[in-house]
């Protein structure tokens, strides 16, 4: 089923993370546990910070957000993902997939948005301690948590539109969901304009929001540098090492990914940065952030407690 002249296709096939029969269910059945973690995980924490008063602060209702959203662009991709690799067709119809790829880059940009207000927040906390209450309030939150996910609906927007346009001359799509730089492997069009699109707007938003995030940090180390207090400096420091792991883990794909030209695009490196950052990074942010984080810990110790007593 390839296409030959210059159309838009029905469908398209996605040949998934590997073609070989033997590892497909050993797959199936690892990526369907990651994603059962990444949901008990991350609805764990939402709900954990729901009911526990001692969290209703704003770092943990960015962290709220931030967690949904992890859900949300992990769930645009694993299910179809895990129904690939039991199904003998591996078909995706052709607007499903614009959908597909809309809702991805809108999660995924959102994330990065997110991740950077989280740092925004944690520079106030501790450079700014005395003013934070005021720096912070509760609609200042919401306020930044709509704004990063307007920009990062509109960076989604742009790129499908441009996607939209092209004529595609195949429908293997040689990936395990629709993406742009696999999407533009495939086109007849010139991809020159999406190319530069791709370059420029999500450069601003991904360099924009890491920036955001390293000028937080520096500020941040600065001011942890003066404190004098061995134990001040450690609990400003726990208050942050979560967050920057995830900012890592989060950043170093996504950079990989988008922001090189085409002729540098090969397909199975990018299928493993890929499950790294729409798979794996969503089970493992609620699992950094709980584990290294002892007000989560306590908040968790007290919620069994009163259920054990109940």
């Amino acid at each position: 089923m390839h296409i030959q002249n210059k159309t838009s296709p029905k469908e398209f096939i996605l040949l998934g993370l590997t073609e070989d029969q033997s590892l497909k269910i050993p797959l199936f059945v690892l990526f369907t546990v990651v994603y059962i973690i990444t949901l008990l995980g991350n609805i764990g924490i939402m709900t954990l910070i729901r009911v526990s008063p001692r969290l209703h602060s704003p770092m943990y209702f960015l962290l709220t957000v931030l967690s949904f959203v992890d859900l949300c662009y992990s769930t645009v991709i694993t299910p179809n993902m895990l129904a690939n690799f039991i199904s003998e067709i591996q078909e995706i119809d052709f607007h499903r997939c614009l959908a597909q790829l809309f809702f991805f880059v809108a999660f995924a940009s959102s994330d990065a948005l997110l991740l950077a207000v989280m740092a925004y927040d944690r520079y106030n906390a501790i450079c700014k301690p005395l003013h934070y209450p005021v720096l912070m309030t509760r609609r200042v939150c919401v306020s930044l948590v709509i704004a990063a996910c307007t920009v990062g609906s509109l960076n989604s927007l742009v790129h499908t539109l441009c996607i939209f346009r092209l004529k595609f001359c195949d429908n293997m799509i040689s990936h395990f969901y629709c993406d742009i730089p696999p999407l533009l492997k495939i086109s007849c069009t010139d991809t020159m304009l999406n190319e530069i699109v791709l370059f420029t707007v999500a450069g601003c938003v991904e360099v924009g929001s890491l920036s955001i995030v390293l000028i937080s940090y520096t500020y941040i180390i600065l001011a942890i540098i003066k404190i004098q207090s061995s134990q001040g400096r450690q609990r400003a420091v726990s208050t942050c090492a979560s967050h920057f792991v995830c900012v890592t883990m989060f950043y170093i794909p996504v950079l990989f990914m988008y922001l090189r030209p085409s002729s540098t695009y090969f397909m199975e490196q990018d299928k493993v940065a890929s499950v790294f950052y729409t798979v794996i990074i969503p089970m493992l942010n609620p699992l950094i952030y709980s584990l290294r984080n002892k007000e989560v810990k306590g908040a968790l110790s007290t919620l069994l407690q009163r259920a054990h007593l109940l």
